[in-house]
């Protein structure tokens, strides 16, 4: 496999730089940091490339927040300026990084995503009996820094980039020597990065055909029972011996035409469901969203913004979800005109 070279003048390079603020200020330009930042935006770019050209400069600076939707997690969103610095990188060398990826990886690309994930699944599904599904335990706190350094130096042979790279990805949790923090753009193209080593051992070496994967969500699809737990045993003996990773449990076989729960839908060989989580989230969202519109906490504008976004995910593409929107839709309407003083 070639190595690519000579990246490090083409991140540094100001039209470059110049596009990556205007990627960074999007959904941010009303916050103070980015005004204030881009207040002196010639004067900020020159301070930012001598000190990336230096080595100098600091990077680490994050602020924490959790989330809990769909479950509990911390969000590690990196200063306004390293925001910058991230989407100079990632102009430059995420088209290298697509190219070697698979086609049937689906998260943080252009052109893939969930939907078409979803779609793969379900064409694999109306071919092979079996499925093998698996995901990762605590993926993004379980990369090693100096595993996943060490296979970027094996894509890219940039001396400059990959000391830049490792400054960043060693700038977090550096006393436990792994993790990459969720929030960050460089974390969601490494640690997609990370697991493209088993997308091809599955491809490469297993020659297995039936294969998607969306971040750290598997799966692997199978002739018969005897060939999914072999498979079981290779992938899991892979992951940890190779890539230091644990799945979250035993991965999980069955048969395709009992459906199978994957990326908030029930896949089967003939069609796709929203699941059950999917679908009490969906209520639990829907009402809150009724809820706060009458309240007159949203306007208008707002509320149909977010209604149509709602709605959009549970309808999407190949999923049959009329029947269970128009219930929920139908009933969350009648308790309304109930709650309504006569």
């Amino acid at each position: 496999m070639k190595r690519v070279g000579r990246l490090f003048e083409s991140v540094l390079a100001y039209e470059n730089m110049r596009e990556a603020v205007h990627q960074a200020l999007r959904g941010k330009r009303d916050r103070r940091e980015a005004r204030d930042w881009t207040s002196s935006l010639d004067a900020n770019l020159e301070r930012v490339v001598a000190q990336l050209s230096a080595g100098t400069f600091p990077f680490g600076r994050f602020h924490q927040f959790v989330i809990f939707d769909p479950k509990e997690r911390v969000i590690t969103a990196p200063c306004f300026e390293e925001r910058v610095i991230h989407h100079a990188i990632m102009n430059v060398v995420e088209p290298y990084l697509d190219r070697w990826l698979i086609d049937d990886t689906f998260a943080c690309r252009k052109g893939k995503g969930r939907l078409k994930c979803l779609l793969r699944a379900r064409e694999f599904a109306g071919q092979q009996p079996w499925f093998l599904k698996l995901d990762i335990r605590k993926y993004f706190d379980s990369i090693g820094h100096d595993r996943l350094l060490g296979l970027w130096e094996r894509r890219f042979k940039d001396a400059r980039l990959l000391a830049l790279m490792s400054a960043i990805v060693r700038c977090y949790r550096t006393d436990l020597g792994k993790g990459l923090p969720i929030g960050s753009l460089t974390s969601q193209h490494l640690a997609n990065f990370y697991l493209g080593w088993f997308d091809r051992f599955v491809k490469e070496c297993l020659c297995i055909r039936g294969y998607v994967r969306y971040m750290d969500d598997i799966v692997i699809w199978l002739p018969d029972s005897s060939s999914a737990q072999r498979t079981k045993l290779v992938v899991s003996e892979f992951l940890s011996g190779v890539l230091d990773l644990q799945p979250k449990a035993a991965p999980y076989a069955n048969r395709t035409v009992h459906g199978m729960d994957f990326l908030g839908c029930r896949v089967f060989p003939s069609h796709m469901v929203p699941n059950r989580r999917s679908r009490v989230r969906f209520r639990r969202k829907w009402q809150a969203l009724l809820d706060a519109h009458g309240r007159q906490e949203l306007s208008e504008r707002e509320f149909q913004a977010r209604a149509t976004a709602l709605v959009s995910f549970i309808s999407a593409e190949g999923v049959a979800s009329f029947r269970f929107r128009k219930r929920t839709l139908f009933s969350t309407a009648v308790r309304g005109r109930e709650a309504r003083p006569g």
